[in-house]
């Protein structure tokens, strides 16, 4: 299992839209989330920057790879270009925050 932390931005204005979205998510791409691995996820929002955490089996990368091949993975990252600013970094990574300490 792999714990995971990262961040991003939203653009301003954007903040009760991102909120709304994810209050509606569709059940199909919880689904496909939890199909690929993922689990105990959570996202916060601190004005315009959101910091996300998630658990994954066996590993991020192989997880990534399972979503990305999912329809509502794709239909959702569209239906988000206008409200996020940059999801990855210039070579397309998750802005990943490296774990310092864990208590169980």
């Amino acid at each position: 299992m792999q714990r995971m932390c990262f961040t991003f931005e939203i653009f301003e204005g954007q903040e009760a839209e991102y909120k709304k979205r994810h209050d509606e998510i569709w059940p199909e791409l919880v689904a496909a989330i939890k199909d690929a691995g993922f689990t105990n996820y959570s996202l916060f929002r601190r004005g315009t920057q959101i910091v996300g955490y998630f658990e994954v089996e066996p590993d991020a990368a192989t997880a990534f790879a399972k979503l990305g091949k999912a329809e509502s993975n794709a239909r959702w990252a569209k239906w988000f270009e206008e409200v996020i600013v940059n999801l990855t970094d210039n070579k397309g990574n998750l802005m990943e925050m490296t774990e310092v300490w864990h208590l169980d």
